[in-house]
């Protein structure tokens, strides 16, 4: 069982300077590495506070200078907004400095108001999305290659600064498209996949799906696949330590919903409202659904959840809203020091007696 953090690094509002966000993102990641974690993972988005994570593999590099062994991964680049032969070579100057620890997350994105200033039609970005995983393994493994795509088209071409890794960094595809998942299963790429802040019953039907996914393809999924899953989660004694970190996470999700499906609204074209909706979970609701209470209380959660899906990764997400940041270092302390050993401890056992 591997754990990361995945960092947001977002921005709630303007009593957060954008400097501090992504300082504050570089700082997880080195307090992470010290507490034990495998890896942290980091986004991308555009044009508004969402995120002010706009490249991915630019802060890869830049981690790789503040750390030695944390594995550092895109969660995700977003292909369609990229052109292929930039985008190759910097894979391997990225996989390059940070000495063979890249983890390449890849995924087609969804947020309309980014694809219009990039001058892409989102109506197209499954199909550029395809394309970009046909040539990645070729400009990856191949000194020479070549692709005549519909969208995408590359002559023959040698990526200069060469991976690291052999053959290629690991590939991680996330969509909500069964057939993406499929690809991604078919030629043996990791999966990265989330329940929201969704509970058990959300979580068994996603190994429900996973499940079926792996079988069309003739493939197992807990001995041929490997998967992670993205989880907020908190352990603390203080009841409004825990409200503070799940207001974060209920506030990614509004708007996160509001940039999806075309609600966003804004007064000055920047900041996103955060708009309360029919649909919000109530704290009670996230604190039944998600890992969070104390410490013991998060470990067995996270138990019951991995018993459930089986994942091999847990992302937590640790950069959410404007959550303080001493106290979130803190927490990732906290579970280098308490939840990852006891919870890898019980996986073990488990694993030793199946």
């Amino acid at each position: 069982m591997e754990f990361g953090v995945f960092i947001l690094a977002q921005q709630r509002g303007y009593h957060q300077r954008s400097q501090d966000v992504i300082n504050n993102s570089i700082e997880q990641t080195v307090v992470a590495e010290q507490a034990g974690f495998n890896t942290a993972w980091y986004a991308e988005h555009h044009f508004n506070n969402y995120s002010l994570s706009p490249s991915p593999l630019m802060t890869v590099a830049h981690a790789a200078a503040k750390t030695k062994t944390i594995r550092l991964g895109t969660a995700v680049c977003i292909l369609p907004l990229y052109h292929p032969a930039r985008f190759l070579a910097e894979v391997g100057f990225v996989d390059t400095v940070s000495n063979g620890r890249l983890e390449l997350g890849v995924g087609s994105g969804y947020q309309q108001f980014e694809f219009e200033r990039f001058g892409v039609e989102i109506a197209n970005s499954g199909a550029i999305f395809n394309e970009f995983l046909d040539i990645i393994p070729k400009a990856l493994t191949q000194k020479i290659f070549e692709y005549q795509g519909e969208f995408l088209n590359m002559p023959p071409s040698s990526i200069a600064v060469r991976c690291v890794q052999d053959p290629m960094p690991p590939l991680w595809v996330t969509s909500g498209n069964p057939v993406t998942l499929g690809r991604g299963v078919r030629e043996g790429h990791n999966l990265f996949v989330t329940a929201l802040l969704n509970g058990n019953e959300a979580i068994a039907g996603l190994r429900t799906k996973l499940e079926s996914i792996a079988t069309a393809e003739g493939k197992d999924l807990d001995n041929d696949v490997k998967f992670g899953f993205l989880r907020c989660g908190y352990a603390s004694d203080n009841a409004s330590e825990i409200n503070a970190y799940l207001d974060c996470a209920r506030f990614q999700r509004r708007i996160s919903e509001s940039l999806k499906f075309r609600r966003a609204q804004s007064e000055d074209g920047y900041m996103v409202k955060e708009v309360p909706t029919e649909t919000d979970p109530t704290f009670e609701q996230l604190r039944k659904n998600l890992p969070v209470g104390s410490v013991n209380e998060v470990i067995d959660k996270l138990l019951e959840e991995i018993s459930i899906l089986k994942p091999k990764h847990i992302a937590l997400q640790t950069q959410l809203g404007d959550f303080d940041q001493k106290t979130m270092l803190k927490q990732i302390e906290l579970w280098g020091d308490k939840i990852i050993p006891a919870v890898k401890k019980e996986v073990g056992q488990a694993v030793a007696l199946a």
